[in-house]
């Protein structure tokens, strides 16, 4: 072997072992189309979630906020937490966010901005609760409506939210104040006629909402079961007319009853001995989809009443308590919450 093949080999060898450590670094913008696109948009226009690549947002968020906002989410408010993804891989998805703009990131003191939390609780309902909610907890709904129309382009941020208060500094949340956001009704503190010694009070009293966070509602529906289910004393027929029975007695209307595998197998080789009953009240449909939209997977409402082998009855429905948890919206937790008791009333009186 020459000694020129053997010097090449010997480097090829040293690159291969110097590279065998190293993990690629993430994909920011493979780790953005995976867990952000599908609210805010593939390209940051937005959806459900805001939209990211409005200039006036990059321009008045600091990198600690978007990956504070990304690490700990918007508990009740849509926006997950992602706590599976890791420094590198958050920061990978806020560089991918940073190159929808060519200005750098603006940075932001820490100190705490001096103000009367009273008196700015006063300017916040004259100027800023009609977008961002009496208390300071959002516009309402997620930012999605179909066809409906709806009173503003966005939905407007929470401000009493564990996780934004924990995002923003004093510092961000005054210039935001007083420069406001382009591109949304967020106008500035001059446009609004306030003055500086006015914007002070309303960051000290948004700031005021900070405070010791009780147990979640997260932490009691991780023990909710996913499925809710009955024995039934009476048979599969029967059963079944007990549910239609239940459902009317509440105001509801029969949708439909049909085998639980209809459309899924050839007509007539349907399985006989699991039916689902369907049943609606359209005016809580509507209200309900016009907080959630997401809320339609599992409306109308819907009961499934199966016989076993051994031949006895079980009558089953997906869990709406679980499925307000996944969905991060509180809210929906109170539809949900009202979902889950006529769900129980239901199939309890089913099988008395």
């Amino acid at each position: 072997m020459s000694r020129k093949l053997i010097a090449a080999v010997l480097a090829l060898a040293g690159m291969l072992c110097a590279g065998a450590g190293v993990a690629a670094a993430p994909n920011g913008k493979m780790l953005f189309e995976q867990r952000c696109a599908v609210c805010h948009g593939d390209h940051g226009h937005g959806g459900v979630g805001v939209p990211l690549a409005l200039p006036s947002f990059l321009s008045s968020v600091s990198n600690h906020y978007l990956e504070t906002t990304i690490r700990l989410g918007r508990p009740g408010r849509v926006m997950p937490s992602f706590r599976s993804l890791d420094k590198a891989q958050i920061r990978a998805i806020v560089h991918y966010i940073r190159s929808w703009s060519t200005e750098p990131a603006p940075t932001f003191s820490h100190q705490p901005v001096k103000g009367d939390p009273v008196h700015g609780k006063q300017v916040f309902a004259r100027h800023c609760a009609a977008c961002h909610g009496t208390d300071g907890r959002g516009g309402r709904g997620t930012g999605v409506t179909f066809s409906r129309p709806r009173n503003l382009p966005i939905i407007a941020p929470g401000l009493n939210n564990a996780g934004f208060l924990a995002a923003a500094s004093d510092d961000m949340i005054k210039r935001t104040l007083m420069h406001g956001r382009k591109g949304t009704p967020m106008v500035s503190y001059k446009k609004m006629g306030l003055t500086l010694a006015d914007v002070n009070d309303v960051v000290s009293y948004i700031r005021s909402f900070q405070k010791p966070q009780p147990g979640t509602r997260s932490a009691n529906v991780a023990r909710e079961p996913a499925v809710l289910v009955f024995d039934s004393p009476y048979g599969l027929e029967q059963t079944v007319k007990n549910i239609q029975h239940a459902a009317v007695g509440r105001n509801f209307r029969l949708i439909r009853t049909q085998h639980l595998d209809y459309g899924f197998v050839p007509a007539a080789k349907e399985n006989p001995h699991q039916v689902i009953v369907y049943f609606c009240d359209f005016d809580f449909l509507y209200k309900a989809l016009a907080v959630d939209p997401r809320v339609g997977l599992f409306l109308p409402c819907r009961v499934t009443v199966v016989q076993g082998r051994d031949g006895k009855v079980k009558v089953m429905a997906i869990n709406p308590k679980r499925l307000s948890h996944l969905y991060n919206n509180a809210e929906l937790d109170r539809d949900c919450d009202r979902m889950y008791r006529l769900y129980k009333d239901i199939m309890e009186e089913a099988t008395l």
